[in-house]
């Protein structure tokens, strides 16, 4: 059976979308762009096959589809931007098969203008068509939250931004089959600063109550029992927890590198959450030390090392940094995390403990990075000689938080 959809892209964002087309009963055509993360359990992968799923390898598959959305990965280049080689092959292997009448929709992170100013000419230069009159082109955010059991594609409305109003509809009409709501942005420059500015609100709230944090503990203040009490205002609040340091795939946008235009708020957002890794050691350190013991030489545990709870997920994780800074120190560091069999820091496989309540009581520090739904915080808080915790997850008095 021939695909109606290719996704160019089988990472973070194209993974889902595919499973969303699955389920939603449209034949399926994955096309992976290089070595993205993301991976599917057997028996996700056993649902898609059996749905219409089919990854390819030969490209001549993208010329036989009416939609194709590229999901590639930008990951950040030598100057702060993002890298777009991974999207420009994309978008040249799609160009050289695409057939009039198909919509083209980009996904991936961009800055506003890149639909337009980057896409679009290389799409029609090597298509010899033209966007708007022979084929649809159009740009929609991707809004994925890996691990969220209560927000899907489903019921995430969709916002998307046409090159012209016929392009928008098009666009809205295939992701009217996958989400309950769709959101018509005024164009593409529009659809892309959603993405820009969903972003930067994340860390920029994860920034503030990253400093409130550090403020909080110097004054001898529980920030976690400050955040449980504001979050019951029920307007002009959303709460937001802080943490060891910021991971995952949505990295902050400042605009410097593209177009000159610093954002203020998100630089100093970047500089106080890169320093959250850091802070957490000193804090280590300091513990160790309040309780007569040098960071050269203790036996550090670091428990959940991927950058979201119960994912396997290790982008950008604040954990690599902590465990090298740790080891500066001298300390003598191991890992448990239910997801992560093997680990490796400096390229040097770092100890992995196979009984956490064993390791964690022969560990002079252990530190709570990640809390995984299976890690039993109240029994780990007794277990351990010393537990610093970094997610505010464990029962009050239980450990020291952060």
């Amino acid at each position: 059976m021939p695909a109606d959809l290719a996704v160019i892209g089988l990472g973070p964002l194209g993974l889902p979308l595919a499973q969303a087309a699955v389920a939603a009963g449209i034949a399926t055509l994955g096309y992976r762009t290089g070595p993205e993360p993301g991976s599917l359990s057997p028996a996700e992968l056993r649902r898609m096959l059996s749905g219409g799923f089919r990854t390819a390898t030969d490209p001549a598959g993208l010329g036989r589809v009416r939609t194709a959305v590229i999901c590639a990965p930008t990951p950040r280049a030598a100057d702060g931007g993002f890298d777009l080689n991974q999207v420009e092959s994309a978008a040249r292997t799609l160009a050289e098969r695409l057939r009039p009448h198909t919509t083209v929709i980009l996904e991936s992170p961009v800055y506003p203008g890149t639909t337009e100013e980057f896409l679009r000419p290389l799409l029609e230069e090597v298509s010899g068509l033209r966007a708007g009159r022979d084929f649809h082109l159009a740009y929609s955010p991707g809004r994925v939250d890996p691990g969220n059991r209560d927000f899907t594609p489903a019921n995430t409305p969709k916002v998307i931004g046409g090159l012209t109003p016929a392009c928008t509809e098009s666009a809205a009409t295939f992701y009217g089959r996958l989400t309950d709501k769709v959101v018509r942005a005024r164009g593409p420059r529009e659809a892309e600063t959603v993405h820009l500015l969903e972003t930067n609100y994340r860390h920029v709230n994860i920034a503030l109550v990253n400093e409130m944090a550090v403020l909080c503990h110097d004054l001898g203040v529980d920030l976690w029992d400050v955040i449980r009490c504001a979050e019951t205002k029920p307007f002009g609040f959303q709460a937001f927890r802080p943490g060891p340091g910021v991971g995952g795939h949505a990295v902050p946008q400042d605009l410097s590198a593209h177009a000159g235009r610093t954002l203020r708020m998100v630089e100093l957002a970047q500089q106080v959450n890169s320093r959250m890794p850091r802070y957490v050691v000193q804090r280590a350190a300091a513990l160790l030390n309040e309780h007569g013991k040098s960071a050269r030489g203790a036996r550090v545990l670091l428990l959940g090392v991927t950058y979201k709870a119960d994912l396997a997920d290790q982008q950008a994780t604040p954990a690599q940094e902590i465990a090298v800074r740790l080891m500066e120190l001298g300390a003598s560091v191991s890992y448990h995390d239910p997801h992560i069999p093997s680990w490796s820091v400096l390229n040097r496989p770092v100890p992995r403990a196979d009984s956490l309540y064993e390791a964690a009581a022969h560990a002079d520090l252990t530190i709570l990075l990640q809390q995984h739904r299976t890690y039993d915080l109240q029994g780990l808080s007794v277990k351990a000689q010393l537990l610093l915790d970094t997610r505010g997850a464990t029962p009050t008095g239980a450990a020291h938080r952060l």
